[in-house]
């Protein structure tokens, strides 16, 4: 039984997508100290993918799991961003960190579809 003014749990599929968004945030985080290390004009392409996906991952888990009311549709650009992301990664297919990467968007794009469609 819940008290009066607490959330109910988050069902299975809400946690997962928290959870793969948060993965997907580490993951772009490591993404853009590999690409600074690395420099030059094609990783500031990538960045910027990669800078918006992380930003976007952390803020729509926040709002998942504060139950806010735009989730769906935070939800829906998230996968957005996700999949942008994942197509700037998949420019450098021989870098095993662009591709751990571009792995981690894709799975948290799909999940972030899923929960877009679902009421929350």
């Amino acid at each position: 039984m819940t008290q009066p003014g607490t959330m109910s749990a988050m069902s299975k599929e809400m946690q997962a997508c928290v959870d793969a968004c948060m993965s997907c945030h580490v993951v772009c985080e490591e993404t853009m100290s590999s690409c600074m290390q690395m420099g030059g004009q094609p990783q500031m392409q990538i960045m910027r993918a990669l800078m918006d996906c992380a930003e976007t991952t952390r803020m729509c888990a926040d709002m998942m799991m504060r139950r806010s009311p735009m989730s769906a549709e935070m939800c829906a650009m998230c996968a957005k961003a996700c999949e942008m992301c994942a197509e700037a990664c998949m420019s450098m297919p021989d870098d095993p960190q662009m591709m751990r990467c571009a792995e981690a968007c894709r799975r948290c794009a799909e999940s972030c579809r899923t929960m877009a469609g679902a009421t929350m």
